[in-house]
Order: C-alpha cells, then structure tokens, then sequence
C-alpha cells in the first residue's frame, strides 16, 4: 500500500494498557460486525483479517466463532503489537502478520482460507490498490470460502449522509486516487474475479457490508 496522506480523522487510535491500542470506532461498531460476522461466516476452518488495525475486531470474533483459527494482518508494526497483546489470552488467534494487500501476489502467502474480512480500509486507497485486493482475496479463498467487506461506500454514485460528504470530501482534498467507492463498482468487481456477491447488508452509521462467495 502507497503512503498517503490521510486527513486526522481515517484513522484514529490512542494506547492503552499492556501494549494495546483503542480506536474509538472499533469501540462503536464490534458488537454490529459480531452479529454481522457470526450470520454469515463459516463455523469452522481458517479466516483472515486484512487490515486488522488495533486487534480489537479480530479477537471479539475470535470468542464469537471459537471453532475458527483466525490470521489477523497489520502493515503497521505498533499496530501489530496491539493485536497480539489482545490476542494473548486467545487460542484460535495466530501471531499478527505483517502484509500489505494492496500488494500482488499476497494470496500465496495465506491461502486456503474459508473466510476473509475486510474492515474500514477500501476508502482509504486507490481504485486500482481496490481491484488488487479483491482479485487477491479471490485467490486466497478456498472454493465455497466467504468474503465479507464492511465500511463507508457510495451508493449508486451519490454520497447519502452529510458526515459521509464531509468525511469523503476530506479524503480527496489529502489525495485525489482515494475516497469513497461506488457499490454498483465493487459489485462488478467481485462479478470479474469470479465472486457471487450474496447480499448486501445495511449497517450502523450508513455502512454497508458486502457478502460475497466463492463458488464451490
């Protein structure tokens, strides 16, 4: 993933206690991607988090969906730190990996996974780093594996939320390659790397979550 830029506000954790970090909207939206991710994931193999951030998500679904073996990912070495700090008490969570998935080639690393989950991350990269990650993911998924995809989207090119205006509009003044993505566009996206998109679910704060498969 290129360095860019981001204004203060897409990305924002502060540190804790015993090495780990609290970001403010893991707090607000666990319990949401919990009830989201426990609907729709296998009960059990191997799933992956990119971009696992604090640590914060991976673990809550890790006590949710025990019978899962779960890989949390982190570009950034402080953040990786925190992911294993709340980690440590879990058996089902592996040591955090270092791995940028807007790189190609990542699936040879961490293949064979029956689910895959993307939190708060495609808005924060360009649409070409976009279409790398989800041919990736496509790759990695084992055939009948999930993919599920959570964050702030267009929706049939129009920004639906004043705070998504402001948020969306902050983004590209930093850099104009970032920002929101088109639903109708991912969609697409997943039909030309062989996903089947199976739903898309409305979230808190007027995210949307994206569920898709790889056909068996």
């Amino acid at each position: 993933m290129i360095k860019r830029n981001l204004p203060p506000s897409a990305s924002v954790a502060t540190a804790a206690d015993d090495g780990k970090m609290v970001a403010p909207a893991a707090t607000r939206n666990t319990d949401a991607l919990c009830e989201l991710v426990s609907a729709h994931a296998p009960q059990r193999g191997k799933a992956l988090e990119i971009a696992s951030g604090t640590g914060q998500h991976i673990c809550a679904f890790a006590k949710h969906l025990p019978d899962l073996t779960w890989q949390p990912t982190e570009i950034d070495p402080d953040r990786r730190a925190s992911i294993d700090a709340y980690a440590s008490v879990l058996p089902n969570v592996a040591a955090a990996a270092d791995l940028n998935a807007t790189s190609a080639g990542w699936h040879s690393r961490v293949s064979q996974k029956d689910l895959i989950i993307l939190v708060n991350l495609l808005h924060l990269v360009s649409w070409q780093e976009t279409k790398t990650l989800v041919t990736e993911v496509a790759k990695a998924l084992t055939p009948g594996g999930r993919f599920i995809l959570y964050g702030p989207f267009q929706r049939a090119g129009q920004l639906t939320s004043d705070g998504d205006k402001r948020f969306h509009n902050a983004l590209i003044q930093q850099d104009p390659e970032i920002g929101y993505k088109n639903d109708d566009d991912i969609a697409e996206l997943f039909l030309a790397c062989s996903l089947e998109l199976l739903e898309i679910v409305e979230m808190p704060a007027n995210n949307l979550a994206f569920i898709a498969k790889k056909p068996a």
